[in-house]
């Protein structure tokens, strides 16, 4: 069954003035389970907007989503942040990480959102800690942290809840060339483990990890290629 399914989904956005700004003009996209997709264009193409719809940010003025068979169209606000909360992983360019909480705290957060205990909180948190190989710098804040640990917290924060999708907008971009393949090893890996990881870049060097690319151009699907000749990674390394 498809995680992800969109269907003619318009954006519209209105400007005021009688100005609208068409973000969006009929997409329609369906993403499988355990798919590896980036979603590229240039800027002004439509893909923030689509990663916002997709991660239930924002709604469409038209069309339908389906997430796990369920009509995200038709939800209220609070049926949309438990979906954000519970369903989908988000990974950062900026990181967006609390400053002033240590690793292990900035991990806790979406669960501390959830209503889980806090002896259950620690013990996920810690786990997803270890998995993504920064066991032993759980109490450091992020300025202790180099770019590449930091990325490594958020990934944590986005796995902790066992989501549906993980979805990572331009998760490089503030790292230098080879943090940032360090990054995208340890994406292949999570694949690899079976989570469904949809990444929104420019760069084609990132986009050439995916197994599958969608181009964007003027708001609609410009192109939707398999990737035969990809990067691959047996094993993500610590940064």
């Amino acid at each position: 069954m498809g995680v992800i399914g969109l269907t003619n989904i318009v954006k519209t956005y209105d400007m005021g003035e009688a100005e609208e700004v068409h973000a969006l003009q009929g997409v329609s996209v369906a993403i499988q389970e355990n798919e590896y997709v980036a979603i590229m264009g240039p800027s002004g193409s439509g893909k923030s907007t689509l990663m916002n719809i997709i991660g239930c940010l924002d709604t469409p003025t038209s069309g339908a989503y389906l997430f796990n068979g369920l009509n995200v169209s038709e939800m209220n606000d609070n049926e949309l942040a438990k979906i954000r909360n519970k369903e989908i992983g988000f990974v950062f360019q900026t990181f967006n990480l609390l400053p002033r909480s240590d690793a292990l705290h900035n991990v806790e957060l979406p669960l501390i959102y959830g209503g889980i205990s806090s002896g259950e909180r620690k013990r996920r948190a810690l786990e997803t800690l270890n998995h993504v190989q920064l066991g032993d710098r759980v109490h450091h804040k992020p300025n202790e942290l180099s770019g590449g640990q930091r990325q490594r917290v958020a990934i944590a924060r986005a796995l902790v809840t066992k989501p549906s999708i993980i979805l990572a907008d331009e998760p490089t971009g503030n790292l230098d060339s080879k943090t940032g393949e360090e990054i995208m090893m340890l994406f292949e890996e999570l694949h690899h483990q079976g989570n469904t990881i949809i990444l929104v870049t420019h760069e084609a060097d990132i986009a050439e990890h995916a197994h599958r690319v969608i181009r964007l151009r003027d708001g609609k699907v410009e192109s939707d290629q398999r990737v035969t000749r990809r990067k691959t990674y047996p094993a993500a390394a610590a940064s």
